[in-house]
């Protein structure tokens, strides 16, 4: 189990209809998406070609704000909305996959942002997952 998880298991309130496991999932997703990106971003800064890099680093860095937000609106439980909920959902998607393609450009010369894009994928699919359960 993770800490995620354990802390949605402890909120002492009920959480509604909201599905725990994919909620939880997409936090978590979240957040390894934003440490993916933060270390694909210093990566890219880190090889001889960074000036051809720019774009990837401006959308590695882009995906790790709109993350972290998304994960941390997530985690928070107390007044739910379920309005900006959706949104940041949604905004995280549109993030993740603009990553996942700028760095499947890369991906077979630089392994991090194969690595990157794979992270992106995964929390796209899982903003998706929560997306589905919310309507």
């Amino acid at each position: 189990m993770t800490h995620v998880q354990s802390m949605l298991d402890a909120y002492p309130r009920d959480l509604g209809s909201i599905d725990k496991s994919k909620l939880a999932e997409c936090i978590q997703a979240c957040f390894e998406c934003a440490q993916t990106c933060t270390a694909c971003a210093d990566a890219c800064l880190s090889e001889d070609m960074v000036a051809d890099l720019t774009k990837c680093i401006r959308a590695n860095l882009d995906c790790v704000d709109i993350c972290v937000a998304a994960g941390k609106i997530l985690s928070r439980r107390t007044g739910y909305d379920a309005d900006v909920a959706r949104a940041v959902l949604e905004a995280c998607r549109t993030a993740c996959r603009s990553c996942m393609e700028e760095c499947g450009q890369h991906a077979s010369m630089h392994r991090h942002c194969e690595v990157c894009a794979e992270a992106c994928r995964r929390c796209e699919q899982a903003c998706a997952d929560l997306l589905g359960a919310l309507a």
